[in-house]
């Protein structure tokens, strides 16, 4: 008999704070479909951790003692590990978001998250979604310099030759930034999740890029949206 049990999502938590660390192992143990299979108080003890057993999730604390949480999510990626990061904090500095994103993070969430939203943010990070905090996010496009200002105006050339987006590619892109998955950017777009898909792909391959955390990484970078 063939054994269809979905493994659960294997999350480690990297927190210095002991109740907070306390808080989130509970919350996300509550579901079944997702199990916390280490917790530490530093990025040290953290990263042996990852080493041993190369989870789904890790959640990362930025503001940790000695090595941060930046620092670490580099150290993650050297590791080579399929390893998606929630970059997890009290802090809603842009300067932050777009330094946590470069270094890795798949995710930035605020450490007041609800504990029901953490557990999707879960869930769509582990299947390669990219997820900001809708504050955070609007912030971090705000201290951005405007897209007539850098010369990447959709459906015109630009001037260094990247090929350009197209209207639809630039409304696309910018729900992949806000996270949004291909079956939530089709309803948005009242377009079939096919379509949404296409244009994703089309977009990744204009961008040059892999993935599509890649690509929401370099629009916020580039200040593409």
């Amino acid at each position: 008999m063939v054994n269809t049990e979905v493994k659960p999502i294997s999350v480690i938590i990297i927190e210095d704070f002991k109740l907070t660390r306390v808080g989130l192992r509970c919350a996300l143990n509550a579901n079944d479909d997702i199990d916390v299979v280490a917790e530490a108080e530093d990025a040290v003890e953290g990263l042996k951790y990852i080493e041993r057993y190369k989870p789904d999730v890790i959640l990362m604390d930025l503001g940790l003692p000695g090595m941060n949480g930046i620092e670490a999510m580099v150290k993650c990626k050297e590791m080579n590990f399929d390893s998606k990061i929630i970059a997890l904090t009290s802090h809603d500095r842009s300067e932050e978001v777009i330094s946590a994103l470069s270094s890795g993070a798949s995710a930035y969430c605020m450490k007041d998250i609800d504990p029901n939203k953490l557990a999707d943010v879960v869930r769509d990070v582990s299947k390669g979604v990219c997820w900001l905090d809708p504050v955070v996010a609007q912030m971090t496009l705000n201290a951005l310099p405007k897209i007539e200002n850098i010369g990447i105006l959709p459906g015109k050339s630009n001037l260094d030759g990247r090929v350009p987006l197209t209207e639809r590619e630039f409304e696309v892109l910018k729900h992949l930034v806000s996270g949004k998955s291909n079956t939530e950017i089709a309803k948005e777009l009242i377009v079939s999740v096919h379509t949404a898909k296409a244009h994703v792909c089309s977009i990744l391959q204009k961008m040059c890029v892999n993935d599509r955390v890649q690509a929401a990484v370099k629009a916020v970078k580039e200040g593409i949206v």
